[in-house]
């Protein structure tokens, strides 16, 4: 039984490493509308280190990456980080302004359906993709990093984003 397990394991971790997207690759064009209803387009912003947060704003979780890349934010922007944010759960248009204000948000926050984010981190379709989603793209529109909500970069994200976005900006 014990062997069963150790293989049905190692299968499953086999697995997961080879659907993992793979990094670094060219971010693909990605928009996203605000709830204003004015449209925002990823390639707008090459030139800046992006981090893009995929969120559902009822996580506390996501709120939790938001106001880490707010205060990442205040701190490097003026250097040429641009923090995004993308919410994917039903009534997201409605919801945006009031998670905004709670969080003191100053970094654009939209939405757009859920099968567009899968295909932009290349997820499988089949697995469940545990939020937030965060995709950090440097300057030239290349994704440099990809963490799933179960990822450890999540257990001190503000220090771990410095770490990502400060050498990206030196380049």
């Amino acid at each position: 039984m014990r062997r069963v397990l150790i293989g049905v394991l190692s299968v499953c971790a086999t697995a997961a490493l080879l659907l993992a997207a793979q990094v670094p690759r060219p971010a693909p064009e990605f928009v996203f509308s605000l709830p204003t209803g004015k449209t925002i387009n990823l390639s707008s912003y090459k030139g800046k280190v992006v981090a893009l947060e995929f969120l559902l704003t009822t996580c506390p979780h996501c709120k939790r990456c938001s106001s880490s890349m707010q205060r990442v934010y205040e701190e490097l922007g003026g250097r040429g980080f641009q923090p995004l944010g993308v919410a994917i759960n039903d009534g997201a248009q409605e919801l945006i302004p009031g998670y905004a204000r709670e969080l003191r948000l100053t970094f654009p926050i939209g939405m757009t359906d859920r099968n567009k984010v899968i295909d932009f981190l290349q997820h499988p379709v089949m697995l469940t993709m545990m939020m937030p989603q965060l995709v950090i793209i440097d300057k030239k529109g290349t994704i440099r990093a990809q963490y799933s909500g179960t990822d450890p970069f999540f257990e001190n994200e503000d220090q771990n984003l410095r770490n990502i976005v400060e050498p990206l900006l030196k380049q």
